[in-house]
């Protein structure tokens, strides 16, 4: 055994082996925080011992020594980790949780709240009328309440002629514990203000229902007295405002929130959170290069500017781009462009005048077949096997996938094949995608696909041709399963 060593001798050979065993290598780095793992403590802790103690010393697994050194490298490696996740949390790039919450506090930015969530019953009072089968109530449409409050359609609801009676998914514009509409709420005069009853006439998607003769009961009058076509029963409160959004997207959100007032980027952080804003961008002209110019790449630095000079007599204006959602209302006083107009007010700059223009929609559809096994599908021609209830539930989740894919696209960017075969060949039970196309239709449609103008005609893309899209546009999904044929 050697002889007892103090405290500096055993620094000294702490310090030596910190050095040769490379530990200088963990903790803060130049790559963030670097948790030592519990195999180099228990090394070292090991090499401490033989050199403090003994080298000839009994260190093999079932040694008393061992099984010491073991438990104290095991609560080193918990107080490395812990360290660790102190330090992550003092980052927007890395804080999880409650830290994550109170840097975005710090910035002014609350965790914002989810959309509450739920269904109501739409009931055809006797039969739809041949004339005008099938009634599609496309997915956005708007539903109110006496007292005002907002909500929309999750899905596109298709009522056949057989058709009594359709459990419809619904979704709350506003975000919060306000959208949790519960329809037994008594006001104390015997109203129920948070009951869904009637349609938003201002929704331009209903217009064509609204104005045609027999469908007129989706007027919000007739629905709510009862004597209308399609009746909204509204019996389960709906759930979820309460819920605070998930560390990734209120992480996007903060790393993209300005770190001055009146900035392009404090216009852009306080139209995003308006609801029923989808995307939105800020164009400023004379803060940076105007790409949608026509003459932008097309002309000599020296002998042209990318702009003519400002008039300093004239207001400045900025460009704020808005995707709308498809719950979203445009125009009218409480419309999305009134909303945006009144976010932006604090925030803009004094002489700076923001131009609200909505983003040009491009609808887009998928045509594909698909091959799929383990389901059990009937036997026959494609229009049997395809009316079969498990077809139509597979079709279903498909479209979910597919909105998954489009909805989550930004301002310009393309509708990719390769993003939506990934989505389709995720869903279990589906071996193949054969035959895959992209549908556009050039102009406006709604969400079934029927064309608003009658010349408009859907282009059906090329195998394995994207949809790209200019910097104003943005893709938009139509609810096209009937595109979509199981084999």
């Amino acid at each position: 055994m050697t002889d007892s060593l103090d405290l500096t001798d055993v620094l000294a050979i702490d310090d030596a082996v910190t050095r040769s065993t490379g530990s200088a290598q963990f903790g803060v780095t130049a790559a963030g925080y670097l948790p030592k793992p519990f195999t180099r403590l228990l090394a070292e802790k090991i090499a401490l011992a033989q050199q403090v103690i003994d080298p000839d010393l009994d260190l093999s697994s079932g040694s008393v020594v061992r099984k010491l050194l073991e438990i104290a490298s095991l609560e080193d490696a918990r107080t490395w980790a812990a360290l660790g996740a102190a330090y992550d949390d003092c980052f927007v790039t890395s804080a999880t949780g409650r830290a994550l919450s109170d840097l975005g506090a710090e910035l002014g930015i609350a965790r914002p709240f989810r959309c509450a969530t739920g269904s109501v019953t739409l009931t055809v009072s006797g039969a739809v009328p041949t004339s005008v089968a099938p009634v599609t109530i496309p997915r956005g449409a708007r539903l109110t309440t006496s007292g005002g409050h907002r909500v929309a359609l999750a899905s596109t609801v298709v009522l056949n002629v057989g058709t009594t009676s359709v459990a419809a998914p619904v979704v709350s514009v506003d975000p919060g514990e306000a959208g949790n509409l519960d329809p037994t709420h008594d006001d104390g005069a015997g109203g129920h203000p948070q009951k869904l009853d009637r349609w938003e006439t201002a929704d331009v998607k209903l217009t064509a229902l609204l104005e045609a003769d027999d469908v007129a009961g989706l007027a919000p009058d007739a629905s709510a007295t009862g004597t209308g076509l399609v009746r909204i029963q509204h019996t389960a409160a709906l759930t979820g405002g309460e819920v605070p959004w998930d560390d990734a997207p209120y992480r996007a959100l903060l790393l993209r929130a300005p770190r001055g007032l009146w900035s392009v980027d404090a216009i852009a952080a306080t139209v995003a959170l308006v609801p029923g804003v989808r995307q939105v961008a800020v164009r400023d002209g004379w803060g940076g290069l105007d790409l949608s110019q026509s003459i932008f790449g097309d002309f000599d630095f020296i002998e042209r500017l990318f702009a003519a000079e400002r008039d300093i007599a004239s207001p400045y204006f900025v460009r704020v781009l808005v995707a709308p959602t498809d719950a979203a209302i445009w125009d009218g006083p409480g419309g999305l462009r009134a909303a945006v107009e009144t976010a932006v007010r604090d925030v803009r700059p004094v002489g700076i005048f923001p131009e609200v223009v909505e983003a040009d929609q491009v609808y887009v559809a998928v045509q594909a077949d698909v091959v799929t096994r383990g389901l059990t599908l009937p036997t026959g021609s494609p229009a049997t096997v395809n009316a079969n209830p498990a077809a139509v539930a597979l079709k279903a989740r498909l479209v979910d996938r597919l909105h998954g894919v489009v909805d989550g696209l930004a301002l310009g960017e393309p509708v990719r094949v390769a993003a939506v075969l990934h989505a389709l060949m995720s869903e279990p039970g589906v071996t193949d995608v054969v035959h895959l196309r992209l549908v556009r239709y050039p102009r406006e449609v709604d969400r079934m696909g029927s064309t608003m103008d009658v010349d408009a005609t859907p282009q059906v893309l090329g195998r394995d041709e994207n949809l790209t899209l200019s910097g104003d546009q943005i893709a938009v999904l139509v609810d096209r399963p009937d595109l979509v044929v199981v084999r």
